[in-house]
């Protein structure tokens, strides 16, 4: 139950789409004036190290942000997600990678609530860690906080069931990402009863859902079960880096599925994900697919579909 780390994953292809993602999201809900609730279901440790045995055994950041990382021509959107890693690297060597919990903390105001969950026992232990220190940081620094109550909580507790408490929120604004490791096929089931409730309960927040595109049958069924969940808007954006591997094993095809997305997300990626492609593809195969649509009299509509190859 407890075997998948992100610690081996951490920086990889899919990460970069999954917090290039997030960031956009947090983003707008930034641009109003009235605080907002994040909800994180699977927040993992929080920062990883990628010079970790761990890291270093797979060197999966290899394929997503260290291509990036020296980058100068990035377009300016991905260069807010470059720029958050680069902040915590201070001496300019690619060392940390942050997971979910640490962008969504970077990016939100300090009016605005985090709420993590984490079932693995180490993960949550790292978790609530790498939290006290950066409060200690903070403290150090002579930063107090000038609002009322826990801007940060972490739970060890199964965020598909945690979710319900924290629906609606106080302010009626929040964006809920959803990235379980998948490695129980039941997950993909989870995550649709998980939304088809959280919807029933706030169906005006924003849902980002994180997901490997693989052979097994309940993968490639994923995307089109999101699409008729009863949610205004959706939009899929899928990035590969390349084409299937001999032993369909390796991951390199992932992809974000967001519920009521905000109206600026579909141009922002447009203009940044043939950049993706570009310098993160390693054949024929890379590429991106990226459509969204609508609920119209109980029916999915698609509005748009674009897809790019190398």
């Amino acid at each position: 139950m407890f075997s998948y780390r992100h610690a081996f994953h951490a920086g990889n292809h899919a990460d970069v789409l999954k917090h290039f993602v997030q960031i956009q999201l947090l983003q707008y809900l930034n641009q109003k004036d009235v605080a907002y609730t994040y909800i994180d279901t699977h927040a993992g440790a929080g920062v990883y190290a990628l010079d970790s045995m761990q890291a270093t055994k797979t060197a999966e950041f290899e394929t997503g942000i260290a291509p990036l990382w020296e980058r100068t021509d990035l377009p300016a959107p991905l260069a807010e997600y470059v720029n958050l890693v680069r902040g915590m690297n201070p001496s300019g060597k690619m060392r940390h990678y942050p997971g979910s919990p640490y962008v969504a903390e970077q990016v939100a105001r300090e009016m605005d609530r985090l709420r993590l969950f984490e079932l693995h026992p180490a993960d949550v232990r790292l978790l609530s860690d790498n939290f006290i220190k950066l409060e200690q940081h903070k403290a150090a620094q002579g930063v107090r906080s000038t609002v009322r109550g826990k801007r940060v909580i972490v739970n060890k507790a199964d965020g598909f069931l945690g979710v319900r408490a924290l629906l609606p929120p106080p302010s009626r604004r929040a964006l809920v990402l959803c990235d379980p490791p998948y490695e129980d096929k039941q997950d993909y089931r989870k995550v649709v009863d998980m939304l088809g409730d959280a919807l029933k309960r706030f169906p005006s927040g924003t849902y980002a859902i994180w997901y490997p595109v693989l052979q097994r049958i309940e993968a490639r069924n994923f995307a089109e079960k999101l699409k008729h969940l009863p949610a205004q808007s959706w939009l899929n954006v899928t990035l590969s880096v390349s084409g299937p591997t001999p032993d369909g094993i390796a991951l390199h095809t992932s992809g974000m599925f967001v519920l009521n997305p905000p109206y600026t997300l579909a141009g922002t990626l447009k203009t940044v994900m043939p950049y993706l492609v570009q310098v993160l593809g390693r054949d024929k195969g890379a590429g991106f697919t990226l459509d969204s649509g609508e609920q119209s009299a109980g029916r999915v509509q698609d509005n748009r579909n674009v897809t790019r190859r190398s």
